[in-house]
């Protein structure tokens, strides 16, 4: 396996702490809450391997992938009922092959609008984290 000792996704504990809390391990990627939690459930799919793009792995692979960010979707759609859910793929200064899974809900601040990629809003306390970790988990 590829890793980048400076990834966070590669190598978690305090390079991922900055950002995010690991869920669990799907078939070929990571799942990961996202700490700023303006857009209740939103979950990081990254791949296990530190590749920059999708071209970079194989069919097989790339379908593996879209398996574990579809299982994650179903996920959050089953533990939060956003009234969407859209999918960001990012990685022009991190460059590690992941998807961003963002709900949005008509009721919410951006809904109609232009995506926040870190609003530095929202922060929970480590057992509102833990409780979304179990509803996530749950439907997996």
């Amino acid at each position: 396996m590829m890793k980048d000792c400076n990834c966070g996704y590669c190598m978690r504990g305090e390079l991922l702490d900055k950002f995010g809390i690991y869920i669990c391990d799907l078939s070929v990627s990571t799942l990961i809450l996202f700490k700023e939690q303006s857009k209740r459930g939103r979950c990081i799919v990254a791949y296990k391997d530190h590749v920059g793009e999708i071209v970079d792995i194989s069919d097989a692979e790339r379908n593996a992938f879209f398996a574990d960010v579809n299982r994650a979707a179903k996920a959050i759609h089953k533990a939060f009922k956003p009234d969407k859910l859209n999918y960001g793929a990012y990685g022009d200064t991190g460059c590690h092959l992941h998807m961003h899974l963002c709900p949005k809900y008509k009721d919410g601040d951006e809904w109609g609008g232009v995506f926040r990629m870190n609003p530095q809003k929202t922060f929970l306390t480590d057992e509102e984290y833990a409780k979304m970790i179990e509803d996530i988990k749950s439907p997996l």
